[in-house]
């Protein structure tokens, strides 16, 4: 035994204790080996397997390859439901009921516990009462001897539990069958997933190609229902081609439509019968029958057709009905008898056109080989329709062919008319083009000198304001032209010659400017200049200087040499101004600086006139607001006797007195009533406090009740009749005497307007309101309007008063006059007499007034 041991050989009892251990091992490869083998099966069985039902029992059997499975069940939890699925259920003692239970039913039992917990479950004979208390189980079933039960887990989630037990002693479980049937669950899981997917997709494979199947068979169904449409469609579709396009006999016709029906219907004997005018007899304009060659007219009876005719609706005839029909006396016996020999069938449709029935179509077969049914019945009753308007169309064609040869010649004769119409159209047409283009160049153009109009001029300004705001570089520039003395010539030489000098100064103007500048005639002697991208200030100066040296040249106007002139206002087109009026708005400002400095001039506009500008629009806004609170201060001034200081009348004034600029100038007031256009407010206003000094409304202590008082008028009102009526009325109505009211015109409104207030001042004076001529000898003084118009005085302009005694020769015109009102019976009033040396030299004079 040493030797032994020395030479490395065991002993016989280390043999014997070997012997075991190497069995155990044995034991254990044996058993890895079922383990790898159930699992390879598992595997498989995803393969291999299509149907749940037979996977289970598979997973069963080999589960019991390598442990003792007599009791195996697998249930699974359906949360959505809160259900269990018992999908295999074997068992020795306890019988399952039912394959589905609610998970609250179980929730007690131990498979509730393995899927409430996701925890496995081991039970056994020694630990069995015990687990029972720790756990709370209270359900249970029959006692088991061993029982191991594992969750089925998809990732974390619990969705079922698979069981074995034991009810045998001799049967007993281990640890080694819990790890394995827990190593086992999780591939049993991704095989139920596995086989599941496979017959769902099955399932719905099997299902998809039933539906395709049942579509398909639809669809065969489908396209012969087409096909027999299409037969129909076509069928018609000739039908109507035949009745259009075929010419000749109407038996071709016939027969052509009877070869087209036979491709629907069996066909082999067919007629067509209509009804003669009186509806008396049948005609048979065609028949196809096998037996008979032809049929001849005949008066109605009780045949087939008849019966159609006399129903109005398509009819299926067979020996049976025939029979029927002819018991009940609405069919010749002898017609049925021969059906029912021959067992034939006949249908029949009314032809009807226009709700009337005109005849009947009928088809036929002599044998039992063919009977006709609903179908071609309904068939027939739809073609008739057609066949009906098919020869109705037919009949029509012929007679509209016949009315188109008619036809043709008139057309031809028409065409001519309308071919000579339509030149002289055209020509109509090009002449109304040549007018629109015309009233196009008018509505921007002006119609005197041909050139761009206000809205012409503010459009192109809009553009340039527009490319300044984009372009600042960009330089633009407006030039505001004022002419000088165009009233003046307009006045004296007519309008004829005011409009020849504006042509000649649009004319001239033109000439100073570049091609790509615009010149614009805003109206009467306005004009202005829109100069395009120059490149430097000095352009437009030297623009402006060309203009003002052409002005200044003489014009020959009549015959005669005129001189004029003009004053420039410019306005550079700035990025920050908002609108084009605007533009215009400062360039004329700086006109009217330009003007007010002596003309024959040009201006910069700048800030300080537009501060200018903003006074008197806050000015202008100050006069409204005193005028509409008629809070103007009224002042009297005597026109006396100079001999004997007695009063002709009291001169009424408004003066206005502003409370922060103080004392408004005359000429200033004046100037913000004409901008305003509140002249006819502030006359209505004078009118209105002379009417309340005369009726003692208002107490003026020197003016007594039967004094005179005056008023000025503007011309805006003298222009217009009905505002003189309105002035005469409202006198009246405040119940003064006319004679009393004195209305004072100013000389310079005859000189511009002189025949439109003629009516107006003959108005006044046929009411009995007394007439001054104001400021005579200020422009140009006229003695037409000494002798013409029937003023009761006229007051000499002031510069000719302040000038005395002086001035001999203003003396003397002073005299003239004074000694030509006699013989026209108006009396002089010498205005603004400030000395007594004055007073003594009109006097002198013969003049009694001042």
């Amino acid at each position: 035994m040493e030797q032994n041991n020395q030479a490395g050989v065991l002993s016989e009892d280390e043999l014997r204790e070997l012997v075991p251990q190497l069995q155990k091992v044995t034991e254990k490869y044996k058993r890895a080996e079922a383990i790898q083998k159930a699992l390879f099966d598992i595997s498989e069985l995803s393969s291999s397997v299509s149907e749940l039902s037979r996977l289970y029992s598979a997973v069963h059997d080999i589960i019991a390859s390598f442990m003792h499975a007599r009791n195996f069940y697998v249930a699974f939890y359906d949360d959505s439901e809160s259900m269990v699925d018992f999908v295999y259920f074997v068992d020795e003692f306890d019988e399952l009921t039912m394959n589905e239970m609610p998970a609250e039913k179980l929730k007690d039992g131990f498979t509730g516990y393995v899927l409430e917990t996701g925890n496995h479950l081991f039970l056994t004979k020694e630990n069995y009462d015990q687990k029972v208390e720790e756990i709370g189980i209270s359900k249970l079933g029959t006692r088991p001897v061993d029982w191991i039960g594992v969750p089925l887990k998809r990732g974390q989630r619990i969705i079922g539990v698979m069981a074995v037990q034991s009810y045998d002693d001799a049967v007993r479980y281990t640890e080694d069958d819990l790890d394995i049937l827990l190593f086992v669950s999780q591939h049993i899981v991704t095989t139920v997933d596995r086989v599941k997917n496979r017959e769902l997709t099955e399932k719905t494979i099997r299902q998809r190609t039933k539906q395709l199947r049942d579509i398909n068979n639809e669809l065969q169904e489908e396209i012969k229902e087409r096909q027999k449409i299409e037969s129909l469609q076509q069928a018609l579709f000739e039908i109507s081609e035949l009745s259009a396009t075929m010419e000749g006999d109407i038996p071709d016709f016939y027969a052509n439509l009877h070869d087209i029906l036979a491709r629907l219907i069996h066909a082999p004997n067919l007629y067509i019968a209509t009804l003669d005018k009186e509806r008396q007899f049948l005609r048979f304009p065609y028949f196809s029958d096998q037996k008979s060659k032809a049929a001849t007219p005949r008066p109605l009876g009780l045949g087939l057709t008849e019966y159609v005719l006399k129903h109005g609706h398509a009819e299926l005839i067979d020996a049976k009905r025939a029979q029927e029909l002819a018991e009940e006396g609405l069919l010749c016996p002898d017609i049925a008898g021969r059906m029912l020999a021959s067992k034939n069938s006949w249908i029949g449709a009314p032809l009807i056109v226009d709700g009337e029935v005109s005849g009947v179509i009928g088809i036929q077969a002599y044998n039992e080989d063919y009977t006709y049914g609903f179908k071609d019945l309904e068939l027939l009753r739809f073609v008739s329709h057609h066949i009906a308007v098919a020869l109705e169309r037919k009949k029509a064609a012929e007679a509209i062919y016949a009315y188109n040869n008619e036809l043709s010649s008139r057309v031809k004769e028409r065409t001519q008319e309308l071919d000579e119409t339509n030149a002289h159209l055209k020509k109509q047409i090009e002449e109304r083009k040549q007018i629109e283009l015309k009233l196009i160049h008018d509505a921007h153009h002006d119609a005197l000198t041909g050139l761009p109009n206000r809205a012409m001029f503010l459009n192109r300004l809009e553009l340039a304001l527009a490319n300044k705001q984009r372009f600042p570089e960009n330089k633009f520039a407006l030039l505001f032209i004022d002419l000088d003395r165009f009233k003046l010539i307009n006045d004296t030489l007519g309008h004829h010659a005011g409009d020849s000098f504006l042509i000649e100064v649009s004319l001239r103007v033109d000439q100073c400017i570049r091609g790509h500048d615009l010149l614009a005639r805003l109206g009467g002697d306005e004009f202005v200049i829109l100069l395009d991208n120059f490149d430097d200030d000095e352009d437009v100066e030297e623009v402006s200087q060309r203009i003002l040296e052409t002005l200044s040249k003489p014009f020959c106007l009549d015959g005669s040499e005129m001189y004029s002139g003009g004053s420039i206002g410019i306005a550079y087109v700035e990025s920050w101004y908002q609108s084009a009026d605007e533009i215009i708005r400062d360039a004329d400002s700086a006109m009217y600086q330009a003007k007010s400095l002596g003309r024959g001039r040009y201006v910069m506009f700048d800030q300080s006139m537009r501060e200018k500008l903003l006074e008197e629009l806050e000015l202008e806004n100050d006069f409204r607001r005193t005028l509409k609170l008629k809070a103007f201060d009224c002042n009297y001034q005597p026109v006396i006797h100079l001999g004997s200081d007695e009063t002709i009348y009291h001169e009424c004034y408004v003066r206005w007195v502003h409370p922060t600029i103080g004392s408004v100038k005359k000429d200033q007031f004046v100037r913000i009533i004409e901008h305003s256009g509140m002249t006819m407010e502030m006359d209505n206003f004078m009118l209105e406090k002379a009417c309340q000094i005369l009726s003692e409304q208002e107490d003026v202590p020197f003016i007594s009740r039967t004094d005179k008082v005056a008023i000025n008028l503007s011309g805006n009102h003298l222009m217009q009749a009905s505002l003189v009526n309105q002035l005469i009325e409202n006198v009246m109505s405040s119940g003064i005497s006319p004679e009393r009211l004195v209305i004072e015109i100013d000389e310079t409104l005859l000189n511009r307007k002189s025949q439109q207030v003629l009516q107006s001042i003959k108005m006044l004076k046929k009411a009995g309101v007394t007439l001054v001529l104001d400021n005579f000898g200020n422009g140009l003084a006229s003695l037409n309007y000494l002798c013409s118009y029937p003023f009761d005085y006229v007051k000499f302009d002031r510069k000719f008063i302040r000038s005395l005694p002086g001035s001999e020769q203003n003396l003397k015109l002073i005299q003239s006059v004074q000694q030509i009102s006699q013989h026209f019976g108006f009396q002089l009033i010498a205005e603004g007499i400030e000395n007594a040396a004055q007073c003594e030299a009109l006097v002198g004079i013969g003049c009694e007034l001042g």
